[in-house]
C-alpha cells in the first residue's frame, strides 16, 4: 500500500525575490549558455544593466556610456542622470521598484517590468552599484543578492550618472566566457538606434549618424546590393531596406524601444505586409508577396509606448497598440510606409526599376522552380514521416516555435553510428539530429536549383524551415557536428558553403556553430578527464600522475552514448561560424571554395596543422 502524501501548511514556502531567480534564471534572462551564442544569459545580464543607461540617453541624460569586460567583471557607467540616492539599493533589490513605472519619467522605455538589474544583482556573486547626483553618491555592494555594504551619502566632484560592476555567478552560467564579437554587435544596434549616442567598450568607440541605414550597411557590402539603401525616419518610426544581389531569403532587423526583437512580432509582420502592399500599389501589379520580398535585407525600428512582449527577454512584440492616442502598430506602421516608401520610388525611378527588375527575376525563378519546389516538399515530407533523416525533438512536436524556442538545437552529423551516439545521448526535449548520407555536394556557383534538386539539401531546408525567411528558422542552434580529422573538416566546410551560398543570414545572425568534441580521454581508476588539445591533454596527464590510460578518440561514433551525454548537454562547447566583415559573402566563398590559390593552401597549412600532425602521429 503507498503512503499518502500529506499535503500541510508545512509545504506552503515562500521563496524571497532573489531566491525565486536564482531558482528560475530562465524567466528571468531566457537561456542560460557558457557565451558561445549571442542570447546566452551573460549578454542578457549586460544588456539589462544597459537598458537603463540607454533609456537615462532616450530621456535627454547622459550622451556617453563606458563598458569594460576584464576577467569576467563587466563595469557600466553612464552620464545620466543617477538613481536617486535614497533608493539606490531598493531598484536593484526590491521587486516591483523602480522609475519605470513612473510614465512621465520614462515614456517609451525598454525596461517596464522594474525586474532587469534585480536579476543581474540575483545571478552576480559580485555586484555594485553607484550612483552621483547633486554632488553626491551613495553605493552598495551585493553578493548573489544579499547585500553585504551599503555605503552612507557622501560629497563627490565625480560627475553625475551610475555605475554598475558585476561578475556573473559561475555556479549558475559555469565556464562562460564573453565573445567580443557578441558584445560589439549588441553595442552597434544600440547606437544605430540612438544616433548621437556614444558607447566606449574596452577603449573602442561605437557611434552611429545615419541609424538603421549603417546596420545595413554593416551587414552587407556595397557590390552586393541591387539598389542604394532607402531609409525612411519619423519621429516613433524608422525603416531602410535594400534588395540583395545573392541572397535568396528575406532578412529583417527588427526593435521596438531600442530592444532587438530577434523574433519578430506585431511590427515586423506590419512592415513585411506594409511593403508589399506600397510596392504593389506603385506599379500597379498584383504581384506575388514572395517575389518582392525575396532577397531583402532590411531594418524597421518603432517606439510604443508601454510595449507588451511574448517572454522577459523581450525578443518578441505582442503589442497591437501604439499607445498615446497613435493609431494601431498595424496601421500605424502601413500609412508610414505607404506615404514615404511610394514618395521615395516617385522620387528615385533609377531605384524603383531596380526593384522591379528584381521582383520579375523572382518570378521567372519561381515559375521555374514550381514543378521541382512541389515535387521536393512532397519528397520532404515523405521523409519526415518516416523519420529517417530528422529526429525532431518535443518543441516542435506539431509546431514551429514556441516556449523554448532559445534551446532549440539541430545537431548536422553524418553517419549511423555518429548520429546513433548524439541521438540516444541528447535532450529530446530540445534537441534534435539531422543525419548526412555522405558527404554533401559542394554547392559553390550553383544556383537555388540544386537545393530542391539534391536530396540532402531539401531535406535540410525543410528540417529548419528557412524556405523563404529566417522568421520560420525552427532552431535557434544549428550545430555540425563531424570528425575531427580532415574528412570530418572537409564536410564541415561544404555545410558552411551551402549556409553561405544560400542562406547566408543564418550564419550572419549566429545561428551556426561547429562542435567541439575531445580528442582524448584521459583516465585512472578514480578519475576521467576529456581533453580537446594536446595541451589540455598534457595537464590531464600531470594532474593524474603515474600512467594514466589515454585514448585517442578518431571518430564521434567511437564515443559512448553515456560519454556523449557531456559533450552535448550542460559541458556543450560550441564554436561560433562568423562572418569575416573585411570579406563578401562572394569573396569568401571564392577563396574557399573556388579555385586553389597560394593563400587559401597558405590558410589550409596554418590552420589544420595541428590535426594533421595528430592524424600523422595516429598512422
Amino acid at each position: 500500500m503507498t503512503k499518502e502524501t500529506k499535503y500541510t501548511e508545512d509545504n506552503i514556502r515562500s521563496l524571497d525575490w532573489k531566491e525565486h531567480i536564482r531558482m528560475r534564471p530562465g524567466m528571468y534572462i531566457g537561456k542560460l549558455g557558457d557565451g558561445s551564442s549571442p542570447d546566452d544569459g551573460i549578454y542578457i545580464l549586460l544588456k539589462e544593466v544597459l537598458d537603463n543607461s540607454i533609456d537615462e540617453y532616450v530621456m535627454g541624460a547622459g550622451k556617453t556610456i563606458e563598458i569594460s569586460i576584464r576577467d569576467k567583471q563587466v563595469i557600466v557607467r553612464d552620464y545620466g542622470r543617477g538613481i536617486p540616492l535614497g533608493k539606490v539599493v531598493d531598484v536593484v533589490s526590491k521587486m516591483n521598484t523602480g522609475g519605470k513605472y513612473d510614465s512621465k519619467a520614462f515614456k517609451k522605455s525598454v525596461g517596464l517590468n522594474g525586474v532587469g538589474t534585480k536579476a543581474v544583482n540575483a545571478l552576480s556573486t559580485y555586484f555594485k552599484v553607484q550612483s552621483i547626483r547633486d554632488g553626491r553618491t551613495a553605493y552598495a555592494e551585493f553578493e548573489r543578492g544579499a547585500l553585504t555594504l551599503k555605503e552612507t551619502e557622501q560629497e563627490t566632484s565625480l560627475r553625475k550618472g551610475t555605475k554598475v560592476w558585476f561578475v556573473p555567478d559561475e555556479t549558475i552560467f559555469g565556464k562562460y566566457k564573453f565573445r567580443n564579437e557578441y558584445v560589439a554587435k549588441m553595442l552597434k544596434n544600440y547606437v544605430y538606434l540612438n544616433t548621437g549616442l556614444t558607447i566606449v567598450f574596452n577603449g573602442e568607440k561605437y557611434y552611429s549618424e545615419n541609424g538603421l541605414k549603417d546596420l545595413l550597411k554593416e551587414n552587407s557590402t556595397e557590390s552586393d546590393l541591387r539598389y542604394p539603401i532607402i531609409h525612411l525616419k519619423d519621429s516613433d518610426i524608422e525603416v531602410a531596406l535594400t534588395h540583395s544581389k545573392t541572397q535568396y531569403s528575406e532578412e529583417y532587423h527588427s526593435f521596438v524601444n531600442g530592444q532587438h526583437t530577434t523574433q519578430g512580432g506585431t511590427h515586423q509582420a506590419a512592415f513585411r505586409e506594409a511593403v508589399v502592399k506600397t510596392i504593389r500599389e506603385y506599379f500597379g501589379k498584383n504581384y506575388d508577396a514572395s517575389d518582392i520580398r525575396k532577397s531583402i535585407i532590411s531594418a524597421v525600428s518603432v517606439k510604443v509606448m508601454e510595449p507588451v512582449f511574448e517572454s522577459q527577454t523581450k525578443t518578441k512584440l505582442g503589442s497591437t497598440e501604439m499607445g498615446g492616442g497613435l493609431p494601431t502598430v498595424r496601421t500605424f506602421i502601413n500609412d508610414f510606409v505607404k506615404t514615404q516608401l511610394d514618395n521615395y520610388l516617385h522620387k528615385h525611378t533609377d531605384t524603383a526599376e531596380a526593384i522591379q527588375r528584381k521582383i520579375l527575376q523572382a518570378e521567372r525563378e519561381r515559375k521555374e522552380l514550381s514543378g521541382i519546389r512541389k515535387i521536393a516538399r512532397e519528397r520532404a515530407k515523405k521523409a519526415s514521416l518516416h523519420n529517417k533523416k530528422l529526429r525532431d525533438c518535443r518543441v516542435h512536436f506539431g509546431d514551429t516555435k514556441k516556449e523554448g524556442y532559445l534551446d532549440t538545437t539541430l545537431f548536422i552529423t553524418e553517419g549511423d553510428s555518429a548520429s546513433g551516439s548524439i541521438t540516444k545521448s541528447r535532450n529530446v526535449n530540445t534537441q534534435a539530429v539531422f543525419s548526412l548520407k555522405g558527404k554533401p555536394l559542394n554547392s559553390y556557383g550553383l544556383t537555388k536549383k540544386i537545393v530542391y534538386e539534391n536530396e540532402e539539401f531539401n531535406l535540410l531546408q525543410a528540417a529548419l524551415n528557412i524556405e523563404e525567411s529566417l522568421d520560420d528558422l525552427r532552431y535557434n542552434n544549428i550545430v555540425i557536428a563531424t570528425d575531427a580529422d580532415v574528412d570530418g573538416m572537409h564536410i564541415r566546410l561544404l555545410l558552411i558553403t551551402f549556409f553561405l551560398q544560400f542562406f547566408p543570414e543564418v550564419i550572419k545572425e549566429g545561428h551556426l556553430y561547429i562542435l567541439e568534441t575531445p580528442l582524448f580521454r584521459v583516465r585512472n581508476k578514480k578519475e576521467t578527464i576529456y581533453c580537446y588539445s594536446e595541451e589540455e591533454k598534457q595537464d590531464a596527464i600531470n594532474k593524474l600522475k603515474g600512467k594514466p590510460e589515454i585514448t585517442r578518440f578518431k571518430g564521434l561514433g567511437e564515443i559512448s552514448p553515456n560519454e556523449f551525454v557531456h559533450f552535448i548537454g550542460n559541458d556543450i562547447r560550441l564554436d561560433p561560424v562568423m562572418l569575416d566583415k573585411e570579406m563578401s559573402v562572394e569573396e569568401m566563398l571564392s577563396f574557399y571554395m573556388g579555385k586553389n590559390t597560394p593563400d587559401r593552401q597558405k590558410f589550409i597549412i596554418e590552420n589544420l596543422k595541428v590535426e594533421l600532425d595528430l592524424i600523422e602521429e595516429e598512422v
